[in-house]
């Protein structure tokens, strides 16, 4: 084996990264000191680490800073050269907005911690940054024996994929988007994300033969397989091995966590996507604190400032950024005895890493009404099938439309 690249462009998906190593060397004491060469440090190739901490820092709503004198120079994966490598290399293609950087760079510190190289590449950092990405990632690429990914709708891993065929790929999670995913590649259509319409606009027909190339290297044949490793029900096609994510490495390196007396909600960016309506959103919010005693507000990391600042004023609740995935933060406490949820991710995975605290988890179902008028076809029936789906331990709420004011009134269902 020639090593095993990873390419991550969220903190959930590197989380996921984390959980499937685990799976392969489970013995592994976590937290034990890394393999000689694998401290990689998460910085960009060419770009300082006081310059990258002072950016960061200082944009309104990131994360604090690394602690400074913890980095050094990124090696660069230059053509030609064997890249330092334990069995696994982690390559950040990193995202524009200051949450998501925040918090992948406390995900890149806990995967060094673990003994992964995490090399951080500005994949989106203006003119020439994704010639500049493909020559630097092309020779890693074509020896890796094992290519991981996280988000298969990634135009970008699709190009990757499309120029290079791995011979052994696993798509971890990134979100609910990993049902959809094995959906479509299972009825063989194009892969869109859910909550986007099915036009193809003028950037959607450029990469159109991108998409499909990308498509057919995410299935398996002749000489490859692929591996969907995963903590949600999917309907994989037949010749892919599914394999359950079961938050083992979280569960062993974090908690037990301390219990606080009253609840806990966690947010959703469904406003931000353009699924839900905004003053429908915040009414259900105010409702939800109210009827279960709600004290604190978990942002997703794309909620807008504005939408936040809203749900503050508006119901009292103590808004919180997190600074690393919601399943860490829960696992490392203080959480509520219960948490509440929109259909997401977590309805299906804080059951498995709060397994054995006394935490219970309920998701509040997304009614018809709330949805906006351009939201997608298929919005209804997959946020349905999120809730509708998880663990049987998860209580279901409704809400209800009970005056025209759009008052609701949330009740549990069985």
């Amino acid at each position: 084996m020639t090593g095993q690249l990873a390419f991550v462009e969220s903190p959930v998906q590197l989380l996921n990264v984390l959980e499937w190593a685990h799976t392969q060397a489970p013995d592994r004491a976590p937290g034990a000191a890394p393999a000689p060469g694998a401290s990689a440090p998460d910085e960009p190739v060419g770009t300082s680490a006081a310059a990258s901490r002072t950016t960061d820092a200082t944009t309104p709503g990131a994360a604090p800073a690394p602690t400074p004198g913890a980095e050094r120079p990124t090696p660069a994966l230059t053509p030609g050269a064997e890249p330092a490598t334990p069995a696994l290399t982690v390559v950040v293609l990193s995202p524009t907005d200051p949450m998501s950087r925040g918090q992948l760079r406390r995900m890149a510190q806990l995967a060094r911690d673990e003994g992964l190289t995490v090399h951080w590449q500005e994949a989106r950092g203006g003119r020439g940054a994704l010639v500049r990405t493909l020559r630097q990632l092309a020779p890693p690429l074509r020896r890796a024996e094992r290519v991981i990914i996280g988000d298969p709708f990634s135009r970008y891993v699709q190009l990757l994929l499309s120029l290079f065929s791995p011979r052994h790929l696993t798509v971890v999670d990134d979100g609910t988007a990993t049902m959809e995913f094995a959906a479509q590649l299972g009825r063989g259509e194009r892969l869109v994300r859910w909550h986007r319409k099915g036009n193809l606009g003028p950037r959607e027909l450029v990469l159109a033969p991108v998409t499909s190339l990308a498509r057919r290297r995410l299935a398996p044949a002749r000489g490859r397989t692929v591996e969907i490793f995963t903590s949600l029900p999917v309907e994989a096609p037949p010749g892919i091995e599914v394999t359950e994510n079961s938050y083992a490495w979280t569960r062993t390196r974090f908690g037990p966590p301390l219990l606080t007396g009253g609840a806990d909600l966690v947010g959703t960016s469904l406003v931000e996507t353009g699924v839900v309506d905004a003053d429908h959103y915040a009414r259900v919010v105010a409702e939800l604190a109210r009827a279960h005693g709600a004290t604190r507000y978990f942002a997703h990391r794309r909620e807008s400032a504005e939408k936040l600042h809203r749900i503050a004023v508006d119901t009292g609740l103590q808004v919180v950024r997190p600074d690393l995935p919601l399943e860490l933060i829960a696992r490392r406490g203080p959480i509520g005895r219960t948490v509440v949820s929109f259909p997401s991710t977590v309805v299906h995975t804080l059951p498995l890493a709060l397994a054995g605290t006394g935490v219970k988890v309920a998701v509040i179902e997304v009614a018809p009404e709330w949805l906006r008028a351009t939201a997608s076809p298929r919005a209804q029936g997959f946020l349905s099938g999120v809730a509708g789906t998880a663990a049987h331990e998860v209580d279901r709420l409704t809400a209800r439309v009970t005056g025209a004011t759009g008052a609701t009134g949330a009740t549990g269902t069985a």
